[in-house]
């Protein structure tokens, strides 16, 4: 059921709770053509308290002298009632609701003509008028319908997945400097006829490349997608929920952005290729928002006056959104009144537009010990489930994912959310591709079991855990790229270690991640030994380095995994099975198998210097006990290497050092 305020704003501007009606507050709008950064050109339409509810402000379009077919510009103005204000100011502010934001110089708010008038900054709310509707679009007008349906009950399961964690504000170093990537880049990397607009000298982003499709994932988490004042930075300052970024529409040489229309396009795409579509959602705090104004102390924690919501909660420079402050007066999911907390509502609100108009198929919420809620986690992800099967999703194709560094388990198992970040992997998986145990651990194989099955660890089912080598949090020591970790490490042979972890990673119970650029390698620009430095959101996902030749074969390795991943019905359920451990002769040697029968996936790791000698001998092997019997009709083939297995050799094969072999059965 599409929640009732959304429903009213397709025929009416409406501001929902201001803090101070006296002086009332106004609708100012103007045409697209007209708008200029004074007042001029703009009309000032007076809202008024719906009948029933007086703090549900709002005004038909109809009466609003609107012409069919146009494009408009408009904020609401209102007295400021942000706590630090000293004194009356009166301000132009962007629609809370509003779905495409206009940032260009030229659209920021003007200083309104009234007594304490003040310049807010607050780009232009966009909306156009057509046959008493109004319709979301760009400053360019309407965008085009969907070419499908959704939820689509053929993209990938939960328990298929392989996530591509993409920076919204993805950017490339090279001889030609930096530039910032936008949607219609990000379109390059699905669409093989497309260019990334921004980067015509990368030859990897080229038309004809399709990086995501070669690399065979089937799902692409962005980084905030929604709006927010960042430029360079990765857009965790939301400002406008409901917004697409304003900066990600405009690529270079673009003179009006594109922003709703190009991230549709994205979503398209990824859909008809088969691929999930998730976002990174920042619910803890809030940069620049418009309720900061219209509302604040209904939506937001007041710093510095003991408010009871403040806690140990960390708004990064943002203010912290109030998630147990209850209100009577209007529901705006039921449209009744009741009681509620409003900012509850708001991001619930908030996901119900993304799925709608963006056909999002599952949600990552960003630092959920600093949402400061577990009732609220828990009631987001029930609602966000809800409108999902409402609208006829099954419930094993929608996620909500948060994200804990301590990884707090017992969000899983009070059901407060779907799965969590699993950052124990990327520190284990560190270590064993060192040949060390985890800390703490009783043994290497020990720290080995807990990392390929996230049981041992407390979790129920492998949809429960989001694993990566490397998140996007790269800044402080242990967190940078794998790539660097290595070098601090003194690591030499790259290559073949970081080989090894994919191989982890992509045959561990859990949903395996992969952060931009660590498919072939990528490495820093910059200094990131401080993680509270800004470096780590302007270091760049160098797609140049892609054409190194070391590179280009870690990329094609860590595809053929990642293909198989998403295609092998042994690796989607949690069967894990340790068939050997051997520590002889110097060796760190582990054995596991992942699924049953004709379904069975089984990985030899080498995880020391250790390699059979004369491996290329007649008579040289090295010998797995245990190994799995082979079924009528079925020959074994091995994965990483893309070759079929001799039956004399099947459970016999050399092993070399730091290296992994992925083996399964396949029919002739």
């Amino acid at each position: 059921m599409i929640p009732d305020l959304l429903l009213r704003r397709r025929t009416h501007f409406i501001l929902w709770r201001p803090g101070c009606v006296d002086p009332a507050p106004t609708l100012v709008l103007g045409l697209f053509s007209s708008l200029c950064p004074t007042p001029s050109g703009l009309r000032e339409i007076p809202l008024s308290p719906d009948p029933d509810f007086p703090d549900l402000w709002q005004v038909a379009a109809a009466s609003c002298g609107l012409i069919n077919g146009e494009i408009y510009y408009y904020w609401f103005k209102v007295q400021n009632t942000h706590p630090l204000t000293e004194a009356q100011e009166i301000l132009y502010c962007t629609d809370p609701f509003a779905t495409t934001v206009d940032r260009r110089a030229v659209c920021t708010a003007p200083v309104p003509a009234a007594a304490g008038g003040v310049k807010s900054e607050d780009p232009a709310s966009v909306i156009s008028y057509r046959e008493g509707q109004l319709i979301p679009c760009d400053p360019t007008g309407e965008p085009a319908p969907w070419p499908q349906a959704h939820p689509d009950p053929h993209l990938p399961a939960n328990h298929q997945l392989v996530i591509y964690e993409l920076p919204t504000r993805w950017t490339v170093a090279g001889d030609h400097g930096m530039g910032v990537g936008c949607f219609r880049d990000i379109l390059a990397l699905l669409e093989p006829e497309m260019a990334a607009p921004d980067f015509p000298q990368v030859a990897s982003l080229a038309a004809g490349q399709a990086h995501l499709q070669a690399l065979g994932v089937n799902c692409l988490e962005l980084l905030p997608p929604a709006d927010s004042d960042d430029v360079l930075e990765w857009g965790y300052g939301t400002a406008n929920f409901f917004a697409p970024d304003g900066h990600l529409g405009q690529a270079l040489g673009q003179d009006v952005p594109t922003s709703m229309t190009d991230l549709r396009a994205v979503v398209a795409a990824c859909h008809r290729l088969g691929i999930r579509f998730f976002i990174d959602a920042v619910m803890a705090f809030g940069r620049n928002t418009p309720y900061a104004h219209v509302n604040f102390l209904d939506f937001m924690v007041q710093w510095g006056v003991g408010d009871p919501e403040q806690g140990d909660r960390d708004g990064f420079g943002g203010d912290l959104w109030k998630y147990n402050y209850w209100v009577e007066g209007y529901h705006p999911l039921t449209g009744q009144k009741d009681w509620f907390v409003p900012a509850r509502e708001y991001m619930k609100l908030y996901i119900a537009h993304w799925m709608e108009h963006y056909h999002i198929d599952g949600v990552r919420l960003d630092s959920v010990n600093n949402v400061g809620n577990y009732d609220f986690l828990q009631e987001f992800r029930d609602f966000s489930r809800g409108h999902w099967g409402d609208r006829g999703g099954a419930g094993d194709r929608f996620l909500v994912v948060g994200e804990e560094l301590s990884v707090p388990i017992a969000l899983i198992h009070q059901n407060r959310l779907d799965g969590l970040w699993n950052e124990t992997f990327k520190h284990t998986v560190r270590r064993v591709i060192l040949g060390q145990p985890g800390e703490g651990d009783r043994s290497f194989e020990w720290t080995v079991r807990k990392m390929i099955d996230c049981r041992y660890l407390g979790f129920s089912d492998g949809t429960q855990v989001v694993n990566y080598l490397t998140s996007h949090d790269v800044g402080g020591h242990s967190n940078e790229r794998l790539h660097d970790y290595l070098v601090h490490q003194d690591v030499t042979d790259l290559e073949r270690r970081i080989k090894l972890a994919f191989v982890c990673l992509l045959t561990a119970v859990g949903i395996p991640m992969i952060l931009a650029g660590d498919e072939f390698g990528d490495q820093h620009d910059f200094d990131l030994s401080d993680e509270h430095s800004h470096h780590k959101q302007v270091d760049p996902v160098a797609f140049d380095r892609l054409e190194d030749p070391w590179r280009q074969r870690l990329f094609h390795y860590v595809a053929r995994l990642v293909k198989f991943r998403t295609q092998a019905p042994g690796l989607a359920v949690n069967d894990t099975e340790f068939l050997q451990v051997d520590y002889n002769e110097g060796k760190q040697v582990i054995v596991w198998q992942r699924g049953q029968g004709e379904n069975v996936v089984v990985v030899v790791a080498n995880f020391s210097d250790y390699g059979t000698p004369d491996p290329f001998g007649v008579e040289t092997e090295y010998r797995v006990h245990n190994w799995p019997s082979t079924p009528e009709g079925y020959h074994w083939y091995e994965v990483s290497q893309d070759r079929a297995i001799l039956p004399e050799w099947v459970g016999r094969e050399p092993i070399f050092p730091w290296e992994a072999k992925v083996y399964t059965l396949t029919r002739p």
